[in-house]
C-alpha cells in the first residue's frame, strides 16, 4: 500500500539553547535543497515519531508538570514516543547526546545501535515543552509538531562536535538569537522563535503552550492548558 504523504504525522523537534544568560545561543541547520518539506530552509533539529520509538526505556521521563501539557488535546498519550523521537532526532541530526552514562539493559534497536555505543541511556527529564503546531493543509507533508527547549549545560557530550551527525542537516551552528533573523526561515519557526526569545532567561517550562492548530476545518490559535484565543 502506498503511503499517504499528505497524513499528519506526530513530530518532535528540539530548540537547543546555550549561553542564554550571556549571549544566547540556538543550534540550527539547512535542510537539503531536494528536500520535500522546506527545502534550503534553516531549521531546529527534529523529525517525525517513529514506531520503534515508544520501546526505547528512558532514563527519566519528562516532568509530569509537561507531560500534562503534552497530553491535551491528543487522541492518545504520546508523550513517551515524542521525547524519545526529539532524543533520537538530536543525535541523528547533530551527534549531540542527551542521555546519562549507563549500559543499556537489552540490545538497542538498529537506530539506537550508535547512540548506545557512545555508554549513553535517553533522558527526558531536561526537556521542557514550549510550542506545538500543524502543518497548514496543503503541503507535501504535514506533521503535528510538538516544540522542545532544552538547554544546552544538560548535552552530555561536546557542544562542537558534530562529527557524528547525519547529513540531513548542513552547516550545523550555533546562531546568536540576535541574529538568527538574518537568515532564510520557515514562518513557524520565526514564531517559536519570538516565544523563546521572551523566556530566554526564564528556566522554568511555559504555564502554558501555544499551540497552532491548523486543520481543514480551520485555523486556530490556542493556548494548551488555557484557552483559545481571538484572533
Amino acid at each position: 500500500m502506498t503511503e499517504d504523504k499528505t497524513a499528519i504525522r506526530n513530530a518532535a523537534t528540539v530548540i537547543v539553547l546555550r549561553d542564554r544568560d550571556t549571549n544566547p545561543r540556538i543550534l540550527m541547520g539547512q535542510r537539503g535543497a531536494k528536500a520535500a518539506f522546506m527545502p534550503n530552509k534553516v531549521v531546529f533539529p527534529g523529525g517525525a515519531v517513529d514506531a520503534g520509538d515508544a520501546d526505547i526505556a528512558l532514563a527519566t521521563p519528562i516532568s509530569e508538570f509537561c507531560a500534562t501539557r503534552l497530553r491535551q488535546d491528543s487522541a492518545q498519550d504520546l508523550t513517551h514516543s515524542l521525547c524519545v523521537a526529539a532524543i533520537r532526532e538530536l543525535w541523528e541530526e547533530t551527534g549531540l547526546i542527551l542521555g546519562q552514562k549507563n549500559v543499556w539493559s537489552a540490545p538497542p534497536a538498529p537506530d539506537w545501535e550508535s547512540f548506545a555505543a557512545t555508554g549513553h541511556i535517553p533522558t527526558a527529564q531536561a526537556l521542557q515543552f514550549v510550542f506545538r503546531a500543524i502543518t497548514p493543509p496543503g503541503r507535501p507533508r504535514r506533521f503535528d509538531a510538538r516544540f522542545f527547549l532544552l538547554d544546552a549545560d544538560e548535552i552530555a557530550t561536546d557542544l562542537d562536535d558534530f562529527s557524528a551527525a547525519c547529513e540531513e542537516l548542513s552547516h550545523l551552528q550555533w546562531i546568536p538569537l540576535s541574529e538568527v533573523r538574518a537568515f532564510d526561515l520557515p514562518f513557524i519557526t520565526e514564531v517559536v522563535l519570538a516565544e523563546i526569545e521572551a523566556r530566554v532567561t526564564d528556566r522554568n517550562p511555559p504555564t502554558s503552550v501555544p499551540f497552532f492548530k491548523n486543520n481543514d476545518e480551520a485555523s486556530l490559535f490556542m493556548q494548551l492548558h488555557g484557552r483559545a484565543q481571538d484572533r
